[in-house]
């Protein structure tokens, strides 16, 4: 199946760039850009992609606002395609925010070409891009800088079984399903099983979300991934 994704970023020669690298993929199609957030989430909503690359800083409306507005729409809008979030800078608050909003993860605007074709796949697949140890610290260093807004995360952790509440440590401290699996001695389809049921338990929209709900409920504490 290919992957349709559209560029939202505000700097032309990068729009480029990316549509040049990404559509000479066989299983990638660049089906749209845009030069900023509002025109992003348009594009977004004419096109229907299944990933939107997002630039985090933007004139009108910042990368931020936009992932917003494509991961929480309005009544009547039904596509919410996965959004990886592009910056220059490798700890970021507007990155943590988008990551909370929803985002699937982020990726480095100077990141090798093959890491950003397979940030693209990881993304369209379903899976979060949490695989850089910068991007567990970037979360750790934010819920340890300021209080959670969530409705007491602990007590909905007394939610999941004790296998759930293991998994959902060990997705926090950045392990893949393969290695989940080797640890707890367990089939990679069981993992998955369990992980679906600790985002659906949680509320939660994917592994991105469900890390930085694992820092905020004190699961895990900053500095524990190092």
């Amino acid at each position: 199946m290919t992957i349709r994704v559209i560029i939202v970023d505000d700097q032309a020669m990068v729009r480029a760039g990316f549509a040049a690298l990404l559509s000479a993929q066989a299983d990638i199609d660049v089906v749209g850009e845009a030069p900023d957030g509002r025109q992003g989430v348009q594009v977004s909503r004419t096109v229907h992609p299944d990933v939107v690359l997002m630039d985090v800083r933007m004139p009108e409306m910042d990368g931020l606002a936009a992932a917003r507005e494509l991961l929480s729409p309005p009544p009547g809008v039904v596509h919410r395609p996965k959004v990886l979030m592009l910056t220059t800078f490798d700890i970021d608050d507007y990155v943590y925010e988008a990551l909370r909003a929803g985002a699937s993860g982020f990726l480095l605007k100077d990141a090798p070409p093959a890491d950003l074709i397979a940030a693209v796949r990881v993304v369209a697949s379903g899976e979060a891009l949490l695989a850089p140890s910068v991007t567990r610290r970037l979360i750790a260093d934010f819920v340890q800088q300021r209080p959670a807004p969530r409705k007491d995360p602990a007590l909905r952790l007394k939610g999941l079984t004790p296998r759930e509440t293991e998994v959902l440590e060990l997705i926090a401290r950045g392990l893949s399903n393969q290695e989940i699996a080797g640890h707890l001695v367990l089939a990679e389809q069981t993992v998955k099983t369990h992980i679906g049921r600790v985002l659906a338990k949680l509320d939660l929209r994917d592994r991105a979300q469900a890390v930085i709900f694992a820092y905020e409920a004190g699961l895990v504490r900053p500095g524990d991934c190092d």
